[in-house]
């Protein structure tokens, strides 16, 4: 009986080690594939977090500047609709 018991113990020796080495060999096969995938990526024309927010930040800026000119154009125009025909200077009619 004891035969048995070591036989058992030395394939659950046997296995540990298998699991084990199977462990360490996905963690390296993920380590490169993360590396590959930086490389990978880092070619590519992609912008950082921070710039393209800066870049939307802009954004915003000049569209509530255009609506601003916007709403300031339509009150001249509307101005200038309420004014009546502009008349025209001597000598250019």
């Amino acid at each position: 009986m004891q035969t048995d018991n070591r036989l058992f113990d030395d394939l659950v020796k046997m296995v540990n080690g298998a699991a084990g080495t199977f462990a360490g060999v996905a963690r390296e096969a993920e380590a490169g594939a993360r590396e590959r995938a930086r490389e990978w990526i880092g070619g590519l024309d992609f912008v950082a977090r921070d710039e393209f927010e800066a870049v939307k930040a802009m954004a915003a800026a000049a569209r509530d500047e255009a609506d601003a000119l916007k709403a300031r154009l339509d009150a001249l125009e509307a101005k200038l609709g309420a004014a009546g025909p502009m008349e025209t200077p001597q000598g250019n009619a």
